[in-house]
């Protein structure tokens, strides 16, 4: 084994040297899209292919003003690029901060690099909570690795001098020095590395049933397309071109093509607003995901608490003195070197170790629960929770342990063996010390923040490794609802018993690695979508499997990279934020894509009537570029960022349909009804044309007032200015918009129909509405 105070790693001539020969770890981060991949993915999309020939199709027959929709459509493009281009910037500033860094020895100086930076033969220091960032073999010092990553196995593996150390893996226990021995694509977990952030896709339904939407648009546009230009051409006898332009008109009424660029630019948006607030967003979806949790799991430390603690007193067991206890504690602490706020805390005595000659040690795992050390002159000491160090024997101090765990306090046994220590087990020969206690700061925040999601209906449960009574006191007085409802997790010995206690209470101690991930998953099996905070290696597991997972920037490298959010004030308060702007985000984007599905479903309907009906469809492009202009497109951009806090119920697509299905029913109708009254009026295909448009157009604001409900000022102002535009372009803009002009006789023939149109509109809104919602329920 190497000395370590001989080991200084590669000089700066030596790095440089390695650098020119390629020989640097270039470990690619995963990074955001490029400003191209953007602006390809906003301008190829299927939506704009379709428009691109539609637009060509109207090129075809000279009909120019009818071109105006790609206005709309090169509008959308320019604002989902800027601001994707924004949310962009912003993840890639704050992932610099948020980024894990490697701790190398340079010169025998300790300095923190870019991951991307390390060097072949680089000397890496790895404690606790780091994650391995290139294939190493250790060269000074011991360690309990995490492979789970790599291997899938989530058991802790000691590591010696000499043993290898692959990267992806974590260090759950321990410290070392470990020489760099593969780099870049070299690296045996390369890839798993590289995926690390994106285990599993995230749990959208905007995402999936978008999708869907576009799928099934894309499908039903060519039939729909090619029958009714036949009926144009071969049935009514229309010329070529104003077949096209009408053909043109149905189907780009029936794309939403304004709906995925709003989800997009509704997101981003949000990405921007959290980084002001400090949260690093590293999945757009998980702001949505987090916005419909009904239950969060904590973890204690760094969540609840500061994540530090203060040793409050020490309580002899027997005929020893406070100082031989710290004499005890500070040999152990000097030995095995744990860096956590536990063994930081013990260290904080300030206690000069003695002279004695450290044989062996133990390093503390979250799984073990202790800590330990031999000493020729002393024999062993170990620092631990009292269950795992005396097992059987730890009745004898129970009732002194719980007294002081009920105040809150962590209770650590100080116990002692003449047996030198062998492996992960305690020696036997065990007696117990002197008990030490210590508390938990929590945060000044904590109880303002759980008091908010018990308000909301979300279930909270804290997850901890220490003692049930102390995490349920903490809980307690941090303002946790049940918090008298614990249970240690050590009782439970198989996995349904876990998934019972995960129903009934509310905090749990004791839990170990595998017990918080099998805790997660009990709760996603009850129908739960489940979040999960933590900071340290022992929750990654958890985390991996969680719904949504975020992390502290204080906390481990471990624990960042596998989460979709990076509190970066490391602040458990900023959780109501993200949480409302998840809920602004989702309740407003199912009000302005029922907007973009009455559209839709709307020109579906009536697209395949008039493909049956022996009068000529309508509408032309212009017209429908209009209605789109005032009832959707700006409307739903303003409505999508409005302020929003209401729970969200329900599932997104039958929240959209039931807003949606009403009005697009109803302007159905109203041209049904149009069609069959023209039959007596003898109207003109340009006098049914431009009443088409103008209920539709009314029936459209309807719509639009019905979904900002409840109506407000603001409200009130939107609907006027869309109305008055309305009017405007239909009076000042007639033959633009292929509008006829508005005579007397049509005036007193629009007057009536309008409020027909109308009474109409309120009248079957309301039973259709009742009639979904009594099926559908809310």
């Amino acid at each position: 084994m190497m000395d370590a105070s001989k080991i200084s790693g590669l000089s700066e001539e030596e790095a440089e040297a390695r650098r020119r020969q390629g020989l640097v770890n270039g470990t690619e981060e995963i990074k955001t899209k490029t400003v191209g991949q953007i602006i390809n993915g906003n301008l190829i999309t299927p939506f704009n292919i379709v428009n691109t020939i539609l637009a060509g199709l109207i090129l075809m027959v000279g009909s120019y003003k009818n071109l105006l929709f790609m206005g709309v459509i090169f509008s959308n493009i320019l604002i989902g690029t800027i601001q994707e281009i924004k949310a962009k910037k912003t993840i890639d500033r704050l992932k610099l901060i948020a980024a894990p860094k490697a701790h190398v020895l340079r010169g025998g100086v300790k300095q923190d690099l870019p991951v991307s930076e390390l060097v072949l033969d680089d000397i890496m220091v790895l404690s606790s909570g780091n994650q391995v960032c290139a294939d190493c073999v250790i060269a000074d010092g011991e360690c309990e690795v995490n492979e789970a990553l790599i291997t899938g196995e989530a058991d802790l593996i000691v590591k010696k001098s000499g043993d290898r150390l692959l990267s992806g893996s974590f260090i759950g226990s321990g410290s070392c020095l470990a020489k760099v021995e593969h780099i870049g694509a070299e690296n045996y977990a390369a890839k798993i590395t590289k995926s690390a952030k994106y285990l599993k896709k995230p749990n959208s339904e905007i995402m999936t049933w978008i999708n869907k939407i576009i799928k099934y648009t894309g499908f039903s546009i060519i039939p729909i397309g090619l029958m009714l230009f036949y009926k144009q051409v071969y049935i009514s006898g229309q010329p070529f071109d104003r077949a096209v332009v009408s053909t043109v008109a149905a189907l780009i009424g029936m794309i939403p093509e304004g709906l995925v660029l709003l989800t997009s630019v509704v997101l981003a948006v949000s990405v921007l607003r959290l980084a002001r607030h400090k949260a690093l967003v590293q999945d757009l979806y998980s702001i949505e995901t987090l916005a419909r949790v009904d239950t969060l799991c904590l973890d204690k430390t760094g969540t609840i608490t500061e994540g530090t603690m203060q040793v409050d007193a020490v309580v002899p067991l027997c005929g020893i003195s406070r100082q031989e206890v710290e004499d005890a504690v500070a040999a152990v602490m000097n030995a095995v070197n744990d860096d956590n706020p536990t063994s930081n805390a013990l260290k904080a005595l300030d206690r000069r170790p003695p002279a004695w000659k450290c044989t062996n040690t133990v390093a503390f795992s979250s799984a073990r629960k202790w800590s330990g050390a031999s000493f020729q002159e002393a024999g062993s000491f170990l620092v631990g929770a009292g269950e795992f160090v005396l097992k059987d024997d730890f009745e004898q101090i129970r009732p002194e342990v719980e007294k002081y765990s009920s105040r809150g306090q962590r209770v650590l046994l100080l116990a002692h063996s003449k047996h030198p220590l062998d492996g992960g087990e305690p020696p036997a020969g065990i007696s117990p010390l002197a008990l030490i206690l210590l508390s938990d700061r929590i945060r000044k925040n904590a109880k303002k923040t759980l008091e908010y999601f018990s308000s909301q209906g979300v279930d909270l449960k804290v997850i901890s490794g220490d003692n049930a009574v102390t995490v349920a006191n903490i809980a307690k007085k941090a303002g946790l609802r049940r918090a008298d409802s614990y249970i240690d997790a050590t009782t439970l010995k198989t996995y349904e018993e876990l998934k019972e206690a995960s129903a009934g209470y509310s905090v749990f101690g004791r839990v170990t690695p595998q017990q918080k991930l099998d805790l997660i998953k009990a709760l996603k099996e009850r129908g739960h979508t489940v979040a999960m905070t933590g900071d340290g290696v022992n929750d990654v597991l958890a985390l991996k499997e969680s719904d949504c997972s975020i992390a502290m920037a204080s906390g481990s490298d471990a624990s960042k990279t596998v989460s979709q959010v990076v509190l970066l004030d490391s602040d458990f308060a900023s959780m109501p934020r993200i949480v409302n702007e998840g809920r602004r985000s989702v309740n407003n984007l199912q009000r302005s894509a029922s907007l973009f599905l009455v559209k839709a479903i709307f020109s579906a309907i009536i697209a395949v009537l008039f493909i049956f009906c022996s009068c000529d469809y309508p509408f032309q492009p212009i017209q429908f570029t209009l209605i789109n202009a005032v009832t959707i497109g700006y409307p739903s951009f303003i409505l999508a960022l409005e302020p929003n806090r209401e729970r969200i119920r329900g599932r997104f697509i039958v929240n959209v349909i039931k807003k949606a299905l009403p009005g697009a029913l109803t302007m159905a109708l109203n041209i049904v009804l149009l069609v069959l009254l023209s039959g007596f009026l003898n109207f003109t295909q340009e006098q049914i044309s431009t009443l088409a448009v103008i209920i539709t157009g009314y029936t459209g604001l309807m719509t639009l007032f019905k979904v900002c409900m409840p109506f407000n000022l603001k409200h009130a102002a939107l609907f006027s200015v869309m109305a008055s535009a309305f009017i405007i372009a239909l009076v000042f803009f007639q033959p633009f918009f292929a509008v006829v002009d508005l005579t007397l006789p049509m005036v007193l023939v629009l007057v009536p129909m309008v409020l027909a149109a109308t009474s109409l509109m309120t009248v079957i809104l309301h039973m259709i509405e009742k009639v979904i919602m009594k099926k559908i329920g809310n």
